[in-house]
């Protein structure tokens, strides 16, 4: 009896360990395959939609083109007195940019154009972000690590001299530190450098440039500076190419993407810790999120950056259209819009502060959200990040334990008696509560200096903006989660937003109004998920005219006085007029009023736009077809008072594209 019972407990050890190692297998099999997870989503459901015969996210009025925008096109080449540059300049200028992705591009712009103000010579500026001293891969140097040197030197061969480095013989000058330095703000004047910077420049031959504020020099330019506002278009749309290795995965990205031909809307949710924190938006969020905004922003007042009460009232700051919507809101707002549960949404950005938390009401209304990792394989990130050097795992420094002979002695040394008893001993704090990227509040008032992983990370930032730019200015839709804040330092959704206007600008691309939607948000709060049929209606007329010449118009007023790149026109497109005239007959479009009847296309243009147009009336034409079929299908359908989703047929009236 007792063998029997051996032999099966000893069966019952081999099972389990068998078992174990079939989970143990399972599990790194479905980690492999977890990258392609997406892939393989986006089939299922186009399989689903062709079974169902349900046109779905194809509608015309949720991805098509905005006919009042089509007369825009692309033309930021001079067309004034332009001359190329000569080699017996003024001296060098050399820089040095702090900053993220968004900074560092809008820096790098205004430096190509203060040193064809000062009629100098660039060399390539050092991105600090990326400097090997980050422990980013010997393979690049700091700008190669992001652009591509080569072609920032060629496109731009007309306009501005540039450099790999400075000759030999002031190498040696700069590292002694023998030449001026400036540290000019975003909003510096045309004026500063001729009379501050061009004098001493001619008197050293080098000058240094710190760039740290997103910019060096002010949007506004004079109107007898126009050309110097087409060379930042040049700059920024033309020159400053990523290296081959993050466009070639960027576009497969977006091939992923559309595959089997379906559209996508690009979203950024511009959740980052230091806008919230300079705007007060921290009780917008919940335990150690809202401690590390608010020491965030007690840094920015002690800089002197915010002139603010550290505590103010996020509520009120939100219902301003200060603080970015939520994850949550944005769901809401894309289904009062009409787009389905499968709709492929891509989530754009490198740091989405609140983690997966903040994004759970969102990926339950769109199961198709997705974002690098999912889109991409691990190898596939690692290529473009490029070989580096192992870097020792950062290890949690915890504070020495008091043994009891120094507590007694603390406690001896407290003073005289009496004295209060010592407190109660607090609730023990785990492991896993002083281990992570906010770990330190639980021991410290100061946030520790980045560790070396910390700065290769920072550094891995630059690639993973880099590639969600590609993927969402190829969007057939944007959305931006928050955008012109009003800072003054650039951001991510305004880059994305002013490239878009520059390239294609009839694409659909949102500009919502935040204090607005937040007042239409705040009047349903007990039927956000079955709001009235008024309050839909009210979105979609806001957020359909926010993709027209009112969403421009609005933007220009709004961000043109604050970032130029957010917003390159009139000085960097031209206008159609006969398609424009076609398109608004007998009546003024605003994008007359903005260009003042001028920038008309060249001749070569009018006909290309021309052969287009007739092959994309055609289209529209066939889709139009289809779209009645749809609204006929939702009118014999029907929909009570508290259906989420309209029928398309009263939303036909507001629609801007018709």
């Amino acid at each position: 009896m007792k063998s029997k019972i051996k032999w099966a407990a000893l069966g019952g050890l081999v099972l389990s360990f068998m078992s174990l190692l079939v989970h143990l297998f399972l599990a790194k099999s479905s980690a492999d395959l977890v990258q392609y997870s997406a892939i393989k989503a986006f089939s299922e459901d186009l399989q689903h939609a062709n079974s169902a015969g349900v046109k779905g996210a194809g509608s015309r009025k949720l991805w098509g083109k905005v006919k009042a925008l089509e007369p825009l096109q692309p033309y930021a080449k001079p067309r004034s007195s332009f001359p190329v540059p000569n080699e017996e300049n003024n001296g060098f200028i050399y820089a040095k940019v702090f900053g993220g992705f968004e900074k560092i591009r809008t820096s790098i712009c205004d430096l190509v154009t203060v040193s064809r103000l000062l009629n100098a010579t660039l060399v390539i500026p050092d991105i600090q972000e990326s400097t090997r001293s980050k422990g980013i891969s010997t393979k690049f140097k700091s700008f190669s690590y992001l652009y591509n040197e080569e072609q920032f030197i060629s496109a731009l061969a007309s306009d501005v001299i540039i450099v790999k480095s400075l000759p030999s013989n002031l190498k040696e000058a700069r590292k002694r530190k023998q030449y001026p330095i400036f540290k000019p703000k975003s909003s510096a004047s045309p004026s500063f450098y001729v009379q501050e910077v061009l004098p001493k420049l001619k008197k050293a031959n080098v000058i240094g440039l710190v760039l740290s504020d997103g910019g060096c020099l002010q949007s506004v330019l004079p109107s007898s500076l126009v050309e110097y506002q087409r060379l930042r278009c040049r700059v920024a749309f033309h020159a400053l190419r990523f290296r081959p290795e993050i466009v070639a995965l960027g576009h497969l990205m977006v091939e992923r993407l559309r595959g089997s031909g379906q559209p996508y809307l690009a979203y950024h949710p511009g959740l980052k810790r230091d806008t919230l924190a300079y705007h007060g938006c921290a009780e917008l969020f919940q335990d150690v999120h809202t401690e590390l905004i608010q020491y965030r922003r007690a840094r920015l007042i002690k800089q002197g950056i915010i002139n603010e009460e550290l505590h103010v009232d996020s509520r009120t700051r939100k219902g301003n259209g200060s603080c970015p919507l939520m994850p949550e809101e944005v769901g809401l707002l894309l289904r009062a819009m009409g787009y389905p549960p499968r709709t492929r949404i891509y989530l754009a950005g490198s740091e989405t502060f609140g983690g997966q938390r903040v994004l759970i009401p969102l990926r339950a209304m769109y199961t198709n959200l997705v974002d690098r990792t999912s889109l991409c394989s691990k190898q596939e990130l690692v290529n473009v990040i490029g070989p580096e050097t192992p870097l020792p795992l950062d290890s949690f420094q915890f504070t020495a334990v008091k043994t009891p002979k120094q507590l007694k002695e603390e406690w001896d040394k407290a003073g005289p008696r009496p004295r209060p008893l010592p407190p109660p001993p607090g609730r023990p704090i785990y492991q896993h509560e002083k281990e992570g990227w906010y770990g330190w509040i639980t021991e410290k008032d100061s946030e520790p200096d980045p560790s070396p992983i910390d700065l290769r990370e920072q550094a891995h930032r630059l690639l993973w903006d880099a590639l969600d730019y590609i993927v969402s200015v190829e969007a057939d839709a944007f959305f931006p989660g928050f955008d012109n804040d009003g800072s003054g330092w650039p951001d991510f959704s305004s880059l994305v937003m002013g490239n878009r206007l520059y390239e294609m600008a009839s694409a659909r691309t949102y500009r919502p109004n935040r204090r607005y939607l937040a007042d239409l948000l705040n009047s349903t709060t007990d039927h956000l998920y079955h709001p009235l049929r008024n309050w839909t209606l009210s979105v979609r007329e806001h957020l359909n005219r926010s993709t027209t010449e009112d969403g421009i118009m609005q933007e220009f007023q709004l961000s043109r006085s604050k970032s130029f790149l957010s917003h390159p026109i009139p000085e960097c497109s031209c206008m159609t007029v006969k398609t424009a005239e076609n398109l608004h007959p007998g009546k003024s479009s605003n994008l007359h009023v903005l260009f003042g009847g001028r920038s008309e296309c060249p001749k070569w243009m009018v006909q290309a736009t021309k052969t287009v147009g007739t092959q994309e009336s055609t289209d529209d034409e066939t889709e139009t077809q289809e779209d009645e079929i749809d609204l006929g299908q939702d009118e014999s359908d029907g929909s009570g008072e508290g259906d989420t989703i309209p029928s398309m047929e009263q939303d036909e009236e507001m629609d801007p594209d018709d």
